[in-house]
């Protein structure tokens, strides 16, 4: 692999995932994984009343890509709605399929632009925030449930 995939960056993003325990009892949970790499992600939330993530927690047992994604989603999903997960998570998903073009709108994610040309390397990158996107919508649609 490129030397350039597993830059100093992408390692410190790794090594830095907030929200890294899971919840105790999440409205939302749910978990990915590579079938290429084995890598796993499991993403719990809380809605608060606004519809919003208002908690998050994560287990990670990933490789540095899909830890680093890891980071970024956790970074930047509290305040976030299940559409924006959702959204966000197809945007990642378009562009990494393309493999050119300009990174989708969520911060920090152009730091994955190294691995486009790696498509085994895809599935690990899209793990939490496809994750995120589903444990989103089952809290919705829990809190609908009981709302």
């Amino acid at each position: 692999m490129s030397g350039t995939l597993y830059n100093t960056d992408i390692l410190r993003l790794a090594a830095t995932i907030p929200h890294h325990e899971r919840l105790v009892a999440p409205m939302g949970s749910s978990e990915r994984r590579s079938p290429i790499c084995g890598s796993r992600v499991t993403v719990d939330v809380d809605l608060g009343p606004d519809g919003r993530v208002a908690a998050v927690g994560l287990l990670v047992r990933a490789c540095a890509l899909g830890q680093a994604s890891s980071s970024l989603l956790a970074a930047g999903i509290v305040g976030r709605t299940p559409a924006e997960l959702a959204a966000a998570r197809d945007a990642l998903s378009d562009w990494l399929a393309a493999g050119q073009g300009e990174a989708p709108d969520w911060p920090g994610v152009a730091i994955f632009a190294p691995a486009l040309p790696h498509t085994a390397r895809h599935a690990s990158i899209r793990l939490a925030f496809e994750a995120a996107a589903e444990a989103a919508a089952i809290a919705a649609t829990a809190d609908r449930a009981t709302g």
